[in-house]
């Protein structure tokens, strides 16, 4: 298992480099030239020589991606050329609202898509098996941003006044905030990784108020998270299910599942420790991969219900040429993607003592 880690951590090196190189390609292929688009109306050939001279852009795209790749080894993403602020802080400030999201959309899918396909398995060619497929086909259709404005619609404006109202945009009600948790602690002097670890934590709001034991400032983020969840994951959900009942009508038909039947154990035992259990590896395949993409920020979902997450400020800094942050989010969310994918391939041997890694 540890020879396994190992060369999967050492496969992570080419990949990440590949990203690099790819991702630095693309970025300078966007038409526009970043000074202009910062400088607007201002911009001056002798100003934007100063500001390509500032950010290292006159040299040649080798020797800038060289020089990223030594800053990256140690350990700086480099600066915004927008908001002239370290990445490393853009990247705490904005990850955390991500994974909170994609964490909260994730246990919805896999445990309401999970559900779903066991009961379609089971009731294979009726009318649940048909109308869960339905609901799955529908979900998976049904376009992110049209889903958040019915939501929105729905629970913020017909249902104002009522016990089931939800707020339909923002991260906290107002009067709440998140209070920094290196101020809390009367921790000043944090400076490098233990910094940026810090900052990650304190601007995780769900995070920040356990840690703090503000219930309050929990439960609300809780709730505004609930309707951007139900809406990104939905395609998941979908997904999950009908990925769930063919796996598991493939595990009903095998003779292990009959002779367990023949035994008479009951169904529940029969589904639950003998044809789930082996049914998992391709739900748990879909579902690691279904969040690797939720990591990577979902735009729609953020823009619809203002919550400033990884997707949104990407955008952002494309279209303002901010090559430094596309840069940053970019190894950050290949990084994220390539360990949620070893967690995967190490449960295998877990799902299945036939698998073995090493």
């Amino acid at each position: 298992m540890l020879q396994y880690i190992a060369r999967r951590l050492l496969m992570l090196l080419p990949v990440m480099i590949g990203i690099l190189l790819v991702t630095f390609i693309i970025v300078r292929l966007i038409p526009g030239d970043p000074c202009y688009t910062m400088l607007g109306e201002k911009a001056t050939p002798e100003k934007c020589n100063l500001f390509k001279e500032r950010y290292g852009l006159n040299d040649s795209i080798p020797v800038q991606f060289l020089r990223y790749v030594q800053n990256l080894a140690q350990g700086d993403l480099g600066e915004s050329i927008r908001d002239r602020r370290p990445i490393a802080d853009v990247v705490a400030e904005r990850l955390p609202m991500t994974i909170e999201l994609t964490i909260m959309a994730m246990i919805f899918a896999s445990v309401v898509g999970v559900l779903m396909g066991v009961m379609a398995a089971l009731k294979r060619n009726s009318f649940a098996d048909l109308f869960t497929m339905l609901v799955a086909n529908v979900g998976v259709s049904m376009p992110v941003f049209w889903l958040g404005l019915l939501l929105a619609y729905v629970f913020a404006l017909v249902l104002k006044g009522t016990p089931f109202y939800l707020p339909p945009s923002s991260r906290l009600s107002a009067g709440l905030s998140i209070v920094p948790l290196a101020d809390y602690w009367g921790i000043q002097n944090a400076t490098g990784m233990g910094k940026f670890l810090l900052d990650l934590i304190s601007n995780s709001a769900i995070l920040n108020g356990l840690l703090r034991g503000d219930m309050q400032l929990v439960l609300d983020a809780l709730r505004h998270l609930i309707l951007p969840s139900f809406a990104v994951g939905t395609i998941s959900l979908a997904v999950i299910a009908r990925m769930t009942r063919s796996s598991l009508l493939e595990v009903l038909g095998q003779d292990y599942v009959r002779t367990a039947r023949a035994k008479g154990l009951t169904q529940r035992v029969v589904i639950t420790k003998h044809a789930l259990r082996n049914a998992l590896i391709p739900i748990v395949t879909i579902i690691g991969i279904q969040t690797g993409q939720l990591l990577s920020g979902a735009v729609l979902t953020e823009t619809i219900f203002s919550l400033p997450g990884v997707g949104s400020r990407m955008v952002e800094a494309i279209l303002s040429r901010d090559y430094p942050v596309v840069q940053g989010f970019a190894v950050v969310v290949a990084l994220i993607f390539v360990f949620t994918n070893l967690i995967v391939d190490i449960s295998y041997a877990y799902l299945d003592p036939r698998i073995r890694l090493d």
